[in-house]
């Protein structure tokens, strides 16, 4: 079975994070900078154990039943494993430790700090301590002689030292890293590791390589190195039978070697280049579990039981791309012609002479972009037959054809295309996880539980007077769902057998047969789908837009000019957001189309641009409680249809203004015209929240980004532009013959009125005429009268005139208005004709 790399998971909030198995390899420990110890039963459980052990905790080890961990009070403290009750402190300094390991037989620990200073505790025993003097910057990390014998510790001095325990000398020095005055400036915080078992050899990552010393002796046995690693390592981490080594780099880079061999037999590659902190082996199988900067848990698995690792590095290559090229160059990326050189030798090709590698490796290497692990998309293009040739030669045994000479060959290095976002629904959490919300909206929560226990679905609404409560098994494994004050709508994708499915349950039906499934055409998959007024919409791989009455009657079917990213519905409106192409430098292209199903069906927007921030990616969209059209990209910009600019999107909120940490989200659920309210739920050091316990929601206030807000002026102007704003909806309901509170349009008149009254007056106080007569043409005729009074009383009668020639000029051009409202509907009309 191949290795396999599974998606990462939020684990803490950014900064440093350790793990580590517990003894039997049943959970995966993590701990990090937001202070929290977490048990995972596995990388799919959305509702670890949480041990707080204090603001921030910076490692952690365990053994025996005995969590340690170093904490930001300068102190080393002991819990109990699973419970996770405080059992005492071990040890403490002056400053921050920064490592702790336990010896082999779990009976004491080592622990370094900032202040320079080692130390060994007896676990049982903490009065039993022995410090360890010598080092003169910051201690970096430590590592157990598994004889418990020596002890090995790195340092920002730019020294790795071995240190006898039993009489707390150094017995050995090598001056291998680049000095430094603290953690946080090191190149690499060189967790070095000695070999399980016979304590042979001791592994030091150093730049690039990591460098083995034979115990006793300490000569540099050999160096391990591969050119998939192209920055610093930063941590090493041998398997519990000593045969393989696994290191991690600073830019995500993850190799694996068989030691014995020196043989590179895995290649990874962290999905998003966050540098690797923490690496740790499962004590029984070939796992790998790691953690990165941004506080990420990942796992690898079936480590080296795949046929070669050229494949780990095509996936590793490509694995973000596989969307952006043709068939035609996957068969390159993800067969055998993409194999970087191992060259795990000491002193191999150290002068990089290219004469003497062979033609492969130095072709490949040409792919391969290596400071930007990115793809050389026209070196691909340009090389492809060279590649097919050598592949073919090969196979005969012929000689391979020599690679064109590097003056002659193109490189592309214009900007890098972005990976298309994939589908999602609006209100879910991602799919892998066991629990997760399949859709949370203002009529209610669909959860989904898949575990051990249960595969079933949950429906629980707001409202209870709408419908009770309800709980589905999920045996076709449903994965999206939309729910709305008429029926719940489900989907699954197609397997082998089964084609996918359209499920609905119309529980507002006044006959019996309340549910009705429709299956897709074969090679057809549900990609998104959406709920409105009497009537249900999926979009599917084939580029279709297929439309259901409520009832299960087919309706319309209509193409999209790209794959579909998501969709919403609200009363007789679909929005539909797809990939108009591809963007680039991580930017994404997407289009939308807003229309119209009721009895004059008619498009809104034709596959306008969305207007996203630079480098993110849609995260929610949907309609405000009123109907307006809304969504909000993955930097916390809420934007809305603007019905009064000519349908332009407008920036209402931004949500990261009310973050408290730079990891901290909020998690749309729904938004409110009137009254002015963006209802999320906070997510601490996560972008979507957990099912259990059941999140709180928070309201936040719009704000439209107007300048100098600070200011009186500003203030006001941003109050009236929002009043405007958030009551177009009232036009636009009134014009489609729905019903709309007289009361709530007059007030919010009287209140954009007395907005620009306040304006006025601040104007003809700074003297600034012709800024009122700007001001009068947004007042209405009583108001602009009212202005008058206002500039006779200030002695402005210069303004005061203007203003009654604009009042009598108004009044001429409202009385002959419905004539000419009558010409424009004909001349438009006679537009959309042609």
């Amino acid at each position: 079975m191949p290795s396999r790399q599974k998606p990462m998971r939020y684990g803490h909030t950014e900064g440093h994070t350790d793990v580590c198995f517990d003894d039997t390899g049943s959970c995966i420990v993590t701990c990090g900078s937001d202070g929290d110890v977490r048990i995972w039963e596995n990388l799919d459980d959305d509702d670890p154990k949480s041990i707080n052990v204090g603001e921030k905790a910076y490692s952690c080890a365990l053994k025996n039943g005995r969590l340690i961990t170093a904490v930001s009070n300068n102190t080393v403290q002991i819990h109990t494993f699973p419970e996770g009750a405080p059992d005492g402190i071990l040890t403490r300094f002056t400053m921050n430790a920064n490592h702790v390991v336990f010896n082999s037989a779990g009976t004491k620990i080592a622990a370094g700090s900032s202040d320079f200073m080692v130390k060994v505790v007896e676990v049982t025993d903490s009065s039993k301590q022995k410090t360890f003097r010598g080092h003169d910057a910051p201690v970096l990390s430590l590592s157990f002689d598994p004889k418990d014998v020596y002890l090995a510790s790195a340092s920002c001095d730019g020294s790795v030292r071995v240190w006898k325990i039993a009489d707390q000398t150094c017995t050995t020095s090598w001056p291998l890293l680049q000095k430094c005055n603290d953690v946080i400036n090191a190149k690499s915080i060189c967790r070095l590791g000695w070999q399980p078992g016979s304590g042979k050899l001791l592994a030091i990552p150093v730049d690039k390589v990591v460098k083995l010393y034979r115990r006793e002796t300490w000569d540099s046995q050999f160096d391990l190195t591969d050119t998939f690693i192209t920055q610093p390592l930063n941590v090493v981490a041998w398997s519990s039978c000593g045969q393989y080594l696994a290191a991690g780099s600073v830019d995500g880079s993850m190799v694996v070697w068989n030691v014995e061999t020196q043989e590179c037999i895995e290649r990874m590659k962290h999905e998003k280049n966050y540098t690797i902190c923490g690496l740790a082996w499962h004590p029984k199988y070939k796992q790998i579990a790691y953690t990165d900067k941004e506080g990420n848990l990942g796992l690898l698995e079936n480590i080296g039981d795949g046929k070669k690792p050229t494949d780990k590095v095509a996936s590793a290559v490509t694995k973000d791309y596989n969307d952006l090229f043709d068939g035609e160059d996957d068969d390159y990326l993800n067969g055998d012609v993409i194999e970087p050189e191992s060259s795990p030798k000491a002193g191999a090709n150290e002068d990089g002479d290219d004469d003497l590698m062979p033609t492969s490796g130095r072709m490949r290497r040409s792919i391969i972009d290596d400071d930007d692990n990115s793809l050389d998309i026209g070196m691909i293009k340009a090389t492809s037959s060279l590649l097919e040739k050598e592949c073919d030669d090969d196979q005969t045994g012929g000689l391979p054809a020599l690679p064109l000479p590097s003056a002659q060959q193109p490189f592309y290095d214009g900007p890098m295309p972005t990976p298309k976002q994939k589908p999602f629904q609006p209100g879910s959490t991602p799919a892998h996880l066991m629990h997760r919300f399949m859709v949370w909206n203002s009529v209610g929560i669909i959860r989904c539980y898949n575990d051990e226990q249960d595969n079933a679905i949950e429906i629980e609404f707001h409202d209870t007077s709408i419908h009770h409560a309800t709980h589905l098994p999920n045996l076709l494994n449903h994965t999206m769902a939309d729910l709305s004050a008429e029926a719940v709508l489900l989907a699954c994708e197609s397997t082998e057998e089964l084609a996918s499915k359209l499920h609905c349950i119309h529980f507002s039906s006044w006959d019996a047969n309340k549910e009705w499934t429709v299956d897709m055409p074969k090679d057809e998959d549900i990609e998104a789908l959406c709920l409105g007024q009497g009537w249900a919409a999926c979009a599917t791989s084939a580029l279709l837009v297929r439309v259901f009455t409520v009832g299960g009657v087919q309706k319309e079917i209509f193409s999209l000019p790209g794959p579909v990213v998501s969709m919403a519905g609200h009363g007789e409106q679909l929005m539909i957001i797809y990939h108009r192409g591809t963007g680039f430098e991580g930017d994404q292209c997407l289009g939308v189309q807003l229309m119209e199903l009721g009895k004059k069906k008619k498009q809104i927007l034709h596959g306008d641009p969305l207007s996203l921030a630079k480098k993110s990616h849609l995260v929610w969209i949907g309609f405000s409680a009123e109907g307006t059209p809304c969504y909000v990209d993955s930097e916390g910009i809420v934007r809305m249809l603007n019905r009064g600019l000519g349908n332009t999107w407008i920036p209402v909120c931004n949500t990261r203004e009310h973050c408290r940490g730079k990891s901290d989200h909020y998690w749309v659920v729904g938004i409110h015209e009137n009254p002015q309210q963006l209802r999320c739920i906070p997510c601490k050091g996560a972008r979507f929240p957990p099912t259990l316990p059941r999140p709180a929601v928070a309201i936040l206030s719009f704000k439209l980004p107007y300048c100098q807000v600070t200011t009186e002026k500003g203030q006001m102007e941003e109050q009236y532009w929002r009043s405007v704003v958030f009551h177009n909806h009232l036009d636009y309901l009134s014009k489609n013959g729905y019903e709309v509170d007289e009361n709530t349009k007059s007030l919010a008149v009287k209140e954009q009125q007395e907005l620009l009254m306040k304006l006025f007056a601040l104007s003809c106080k700074l003297e600034r005429e012709f800024r009122c007569t700007e001001l009068a043409d947004l007042m209405t005729q009583n108001v602009v009268n009212l202005a008058i009074k206002y500039a006779s009383r200030s002695q402005r009668l210069n303004l005061a005139q203007r203003l009654s020639e604009m009042a009598v000029e108004r009044a001429s051009e409202l009385a002959a208005a419905p004539e000419d409202e009558e010409e424009e509907e004909d001349f438009r009309k006679h537009l959309n004709a042609g």
